[in-house]
């Protein structure tokens, strides 16, 4: 694997194992994985949100979040708009949302 993208690689990994007990009953987790990622630092205020609503899995989830935020506000600015294009290319995979919200999503 290239050095350019297996930090965002170890990110996705960890959505792979965690995301989906993380995000269980909302109605668009792609979105909710967006607004972590959006600005230059990881939100943790949201993604504490998150834990809050699976208390029986916050000591599986929380560590593993927060490694994935220092993960994420250790990467520079364009592996980060990467990440967020791959959040965006996952979502149109999988039949979510419209091809002008796809395309919006690619511009960030």
């Amino acid at each position: 694997m290239s050095p350019t993208l297996e930090p965002i690689h170890r990110l996705a990994q960890g959505v792979r194992v965690h995301g989906p007990a993380l995000l269980s009953g909302i109605p668009e987790p792609h979105d909710e994985l967006m607004s972590l990622v959006w600005g230059p630092r990881f939100d943790r205020e949201h993604a504490m949100g998150l834990v809050a609503r699976q208390p029986a899995l916050a000591a599986h989830t929380l560590p593993a979040l927060l490694a994935a935020a220092d993960h994420f506000d250790a990467l520079h600015a364009g592996a980060q708009g990467r990440l967020r294009r791959l959040i965006v290319r996952h979502r149109a995979l999988c039949g979510v949302g419209s091809p002008s919200e796809a395309a919006h999503g690619e511009r960030a």
